[in-house]
């Protein structure tokens, strides 16, 4: 479970630069809930990812996870409750080492690793049917360079990295932006599953509004670094684009959506 109270944060604060990002956010997530967040740029999205990941401090407000107050604990110190998915395809993975290291580097996180370093038979055995739930080949490609996969192919691997030691929280910042549809359809395809299978509780930020819909048993919107709109349950299933985009509208006061947020 997921505890967000009052987390408020300011850039360049005092300065002719100032920016709001969180202006107190209040929210609060249940085990296995799969919520997407949607809002225009600069809505707080991203921002809030990163106060809870630890990658920026909060400025106050709290942090709860798990039932342990996190609000101070640095970035490394949280790793072990978090998995991570970014936008950049290349930020997930070592792209000079092999497919197999990688996925050894994401089973040993936080934990103490000591001289020995090695992967064990069983251990390929392992990695080697995970990939092979991907469908896309990576199991015949195990000792081969990270750097030389596609970008979905390096999204699907960052993706079962992130969920290898079963998060308390999966984080998932518009991870499928920089691929292009059919890859992204795959990516999100993926997501659901490993999701659902690991019953993992997880916030997906996104600018499209169709995929906001379609994933996740809750959506939340930000604007003004603040959440606006929750929608869940019967009120989510039945909600269409439209609606969605009337609703953006009429809180943010434009009718400018950008294209990514109409993408069908």
């Amino acid at each position: 479970m997921l505890e967000v109270k009052g987390v408020r944060k300011t850039f360049f604060p005092g300065t002719v630069n100032e920016k709001v990002a969180l202006a107190g956010v209040d929210l609060t997530l249940k085990d296995g809930d799969f919520v997407t967040v949607i809002g225009g740029n600069g809505a707080g999205k991203s921002t809030l990812l990163n106060v809870v990941s630890g990658t920026m401090s909060a400025d106050s407000g709290s942090i709860v996870l798990d039932g342990q107050d996190v609000t101070r604990l640095p970035e490394h110190r949280r790793a072990k409750y978090l998995g991570r998915v970014f936008q950049d395809p290349m930020m997930g993975t070592a792209p000079g080492m092999l497919i197999e290291e990688n996925l050894a580097l994401a089973a040993r996180r936080g934990t103490h690793r000591g001289l020995k370093w090695g992967i064990t038979r069983e251990e390929r055995a392992e990695y080697r049917e995970m990939l092979r739930q991907l469908e896309l080949g990576l199991e015949d490609r195990m000792t081969t360079r990270t750097g030389l996969l596609s970008g979905g192919q390096r999204q699907a691997l960052t993706l079962l990295m992130a969920t290898l030691r079963r998060p308390k929280l999966l984080l998932l910042d518009e991870h499928t932006a920089a691929l292009d549809p059919r890859t992204a359809a795959k990516v999100l395809e993926l997501s659901d599953k490993i999701v659902a299978e690991h019953k993992l509780t997880t916030m997906m930020v996104t600018h499209n509004m169709k995929d906001a819909i379609a994933h996740g048993n809750r959506l939340i919107m930000m604007s003004n670094g603040r959440v606006v709109l929750d929608i869940s349950g019967e009120e989510k299933k039945h909600l269409t684009v439209s609606q969605l985009l009337e609703m953006f509208n009429k809180i943010s006061g434009s009718d400018e959506a950008n294209d990514k947020m109409l993408l069908a």
